[in-house]
């Protein structure tokens, strides 16, 4: 079986724009993109925020990123890694669901992360029409309007904030009676008089005819339910890197998260794999970010390369 340079793992941003450096290196390149091609953009009906565009569709972005990367020759696998292990040799070799094995010199996992959902009714038919899974993204889109932040740590609360500065009202829903974010941040959300909290609620229900128009509340200490009008609604309850095949491979923290060092941050903890985007970040997770995460990546893939050739 044949060996390349650089096999990426991962179809988002981060993996796109490392197959893109890494090929443009002159390095031979497989990008395996996953159970979800594109990433979590293409969940994502406008993008504002991508340097260059104005606005452009999450999906059309992808296909552009993949255009580009394929055009350079960089081989494109519709696949997923389920196992990974290294050789006495140094090789890697990435075991797919369908594909067989891949063997690379380097890996640049690139597999992201998913929003934790509620599962709550109308949930699932409202994603993208007021319910969103990133204030940052999505939160001028509702500028002027009112909006329910859901969940109790750092995330919800910092998320709260920054949606009061452009949001009318912002109500912020915890199943506890106490946030467990850190104090300072809670100081800063009570400081907002645009927000309100409410403690010992979970969400019951979405509601509306084609676009969320409410919340339906329950309580958890027996008051009644409560309806709370809202055009938006942000579930901050966490993310699950998909890091479930390379746990036994290379070292991630306690949310499973793939541990970084290095310069740049993409360096883990075996010798010539590297990662980049949301598999590695718990900070900042957004689409450019992930992009230069990937850029860095593949620098550092080429320049391992290079220093063993």
């Amino acid at each position: 079986m044949d060996v390349i340079d650089v096999a990426v793992v991962g179809g988002g941003p981060a993996g796109h724009t490392a197959a893109l450096y890494a090929r443009r290196a002159g390095r031979s390149v497989t990008l395996i993109q996953g159970e979800v091609p594109g990433g979590q953009l293409t969940t994502t009906s406008h993008v504002e925020n991508w340097p260059g565009d104005k606005t452009i569709p999450g999906p059309d972005l992808m296909v552009r990123m993949l255009e580009q990367v394929e055009e350079l020759g960089v081989d494109v696998i519709y696949d997923y890694v389920t196992e990974a292990q290294t050789d006495g040799d140094g090789l890697h070799a990435l075991t797919t669901d369908l594909s067989g094995n891949v063997r690379a010199r380097t890996v640049i996992l690139c597999t992201g992360a998913q929003a934790l959902w509620l599962g709550a009714e109308g949930e699932e038919r409202l994603k993208n029409a007021g319910i969103s899974g990133c204030a940052t993204c999505d939160g001028p889109f509702f500028a002027g309007q009112d909006v329910v932040v859901v969940g109790g740590g750092n995330t919800a609360v910092e998320e709260a904030i920054y949606l009061s500065d452009l949001c009318r009202k912002v109500t912020v829903v915890h199943r506890r009676d106490r946030f467990r974010a850190e104090a300072i941040l809670v100081d800063r959300l009570r400081a907002r008089d645009t927000i309100e909290v409410l403690f010992n609620r979970t969400v019951k229900a979405f509601g509306g005819e084609g676009k969320l128009e409410f919340v339906d509340l329950a309580s958890t200490n027996g008051a009644g339910d409560l309806r709370v009008p809202a055009q938006g609604a942000f579930v901050a309850i966490g993310h699950k890197p998909a890091t479930d095949a390379f746990t036994d491979w290379i070292e991630c923290d306690a949310d499973g998260y793939v541990r970084t060092h290095g310069v740049g941050g993409t360096l883990t903890s075996r010798q010539g794999v590297f990662a980049a985007g949301d598999v590695a970040d718990k900070i900042y997770r957004q689409a450019i970010t992930s992009a230069g995460a990937g850029c860095m990546a593949a620098l550092d893939a080429d320049r391992f390369l290079s220093e063993g050739a």
